[in-house]
């Protein structure tokens, strides 16, 4: 992932600390059990119904609360939502984060916003598009900076880049599903289309699926050549399959190949 070198891990330990601190608590006198419920004494479990039930009727009191005084703050929130319409899907970006900020000063939006005269639909539609775009845009990203490590032996490699490929598929493959209805409900919000057509990310997305396919072939072709071994060694045959099917699958996915690529299959074929 982007994290690189610090990369988490499991600790088995923090997990073994943490249950015998769990248990040790659970032996003190008096204590109710926290591992297994409902084990604690009664007077514990009233309690901590009673804390519940508190809390819930706090969290009512807030909500009211902020229904009752936050009235104009919401309205004048809810007018800029209904006039807001973008040419530029990062002005709908900026739009978004502003308005999730401005709501993340309720106590809890949903149950204060219903009610009021709030205009769900649109801005439920607003961050659909933003979600969906930076998604697309970091996939895309994912894609065209990604780099074949040397260091990696080639089977590990090569999954590498079919999972990556396997990701882009399923995300670009899913959206073109439900594009033409994005599109007709977004339109009707003033929400921007363009990024979603295939001349908008979907056609960097494809066009980097390209450059994928140049790196698969040329890993391919390089383990070619240190394998020796007849030009009929059954494993020699496999990796060759494995990297035309790879060439084709993308091909087909993308709607063709570049310069670089047809250089790194006339490569690859060479090699047969």
């Amino acid at each position: 992932g982007p994290l690189g070198s610090n990369k988490v891990h499991r600790a088995p330990e923090l997990v073994e600390f943490y249950q015998s601190l769990m248990k040790r608590e659970s032996k003190k006198e008096g204590a109710p059990s926290l591992i297994s419920s409902g084990t604690g004494n009664s007077s514990a479990a009233r309690n901590n119904m009673i804390g519940e039930i508190e809390n819930r009727s706090t969290f009512l009191l807030a909500v009211k609360a902020d229904v009752e005084t936050q009235g104009d703050f919401v309205q004048s929130l809810a007018t800029e939502v209904r006039a807001s319409s973008f040419t530029d899907i990062e002005d709908l970006l900026a739009f978004v984060s502003w308005l999730d900020e401005e709501l993340s000063f309720l106590v809890d939006e949903r149950a204060v916003l219903k009610h009021f005269d709030w205009p769900e639909g649109k801005a439920d539609a607003l961050r659909e598009a933003a979600f969906e775009y930076q998604d697309l845009m970091k996939l895309e990203k994912q894609v065209t900076s990604f780099v074949d490590d040397p260091n990696l032996s080639c089977e590990p490699a090569l999954k590498k880049m079919y999972k990556l490929l396997e990701k882009v598929e399923q995300s670009v493959y899913a959206l073109l599903r439900t594009r033409d209805m994005a599109i007709s409900r977004y339109k009707e919000f003033g929400i921007p289309v363009d990024w979603l057509s295939d001349t908008g990310v979907v056609g960097k997305i494809k066009l980097s699926s390209v450059q994928l396919a140049k790196k698969y072939m040329k890993r391919v072709a390089y383990e070619l050549d240190s394998v020796s071994g007849s030009d009929k060694d059954p494993n020699r045959e496999f990796l060759l399959l494995q990297g035309v099917r790879f060439a084709f699958r993308v091909h087909q996915f993308a709607g063709g190949f570049d310069a670089e690529s047809m250089k790194a299959f006339e490569e690859l074929r060479s090699r047969a």
